[in-house]
């Protein structure tokens, strides 16, 4: 169980995520498939069309068990661009906003 901080908050060192630190401080990604916590070493990178622009790709990390599961989990909705060693992964930039440059209208 996660340590409360205070005020409800959990101290990040305790949180479960998709990554955790190790000694050299980068972060070890971890697969995405819920329950797992081996460490991954393909990336699949995908995109939501209904969502994303065309050129948007978000990242899931898998492990050697559960790549095949992953992909077929986003080839079955039409999402899977790439798969791909988590090595040679791009980095995801977050979604691209259009600067407002001004300001807005009253």
């Amino acid at each position: 169980m996660a340590a409360a901080t205070g005020a409800g908050q959990v101290d990040p060192a305790d949180r479960v995520g998709d990554a955790d630190r190790v000694d050299d401080g980068v972060e070890a990604a971890r697969c995405s498939s819920r329950g797992c916590s081996a460490g991954a070493v393909w990336a699949l990178l995908w995109n939501n069309p209904a969502l994303h622009s065309p050129d948007r790709r978000k990242t899931w990390a898998a492990c050697e068990v559960h790549r095949e599961h992953l992909a077929g989990f986003l080839t079955a909705r039409g999402f899977l661009r790439d798969v791909v060693p988590l090595a040679d992964a791009p980095a995801d930039p977050g979604p691209v906003r259009p600067a407002t440059g001004g300001t807005a209208a009253r």
